[in-house]
Order: C-alpha cells, then structure tokens, then sequence
C-alpha cells in the first residue's frame, strides 16, 4: 500500500538549493543528489514508518549525504508531508530561526 508524498514549498526550495550547491562543486554531483533524495523519497512512499524524532516528525537521514528528510505521516488519508530536508551539518538554532 503506498502513501502519497507531498512536499512544502519550502522543502523543494531547500532541495534545489542542497543540488545547485553540489552541482557548483562538481559537475554531476547535483544529479547524484537528487537521485539518492529521490530514493529516498520512494522509500517512503513504500514505507513511512521511521522514527518519530520531534513530536509528530519522523526523520529519514540520507546515507551518502549530510541531510535529513523531516517528514509527517498521516495513515488515514494514507500521505507523507514532507516539511523540510535539512543540511545536518549546519547549525540548527540558525536553521529553525528561519
């Protein structure tokens, strides 16, 4: 049974900003990104059931990159929100301020 993703606006920002910045460093290493989110993603839309970190947000961390997907599930209606998918290594007081 899958669930549908949804993605906040500001997540997808945040994704595309997380592939500019790889694909500045090496040509190619955006796209690698994105597939590995990509994975990810569709991991969750196989299965949500991760860890619940803050509240009601689970995190999925990404193996090869620094990042975390934060997430929310909803079994009734059978989707997964993505809120955010944050750089670990950046400092979070500054990233939550936003």
């Amino acid at each position: 049974m899958k669930f549908r993703i949804l993605l906040d606006p500001r997540a997808v920002v945040e994704v595309q900003e997380a592939i500019d910045y790889y694909e500045e460093q090496l040509i190619g290493l955006g796209k690698k990104f994105e597939l590995e989110l990509n994975i990810n993603i569709k991991s969750l839309a196989k299965n949500p059931f991760f860890q619940t970190r803050y509240d009601i947000i689970q995190c999925l961390p990404l193996k090869k990159y620094p990042f975390m997907i934060h997430f929310s599930t909803n079994e009734s209606e059978k989707t997964v929100y993505i809120h955010a998918v944050i750089n670990t290594q950046r400092d979070p007081k500054e990233y939550w301020v936003k």
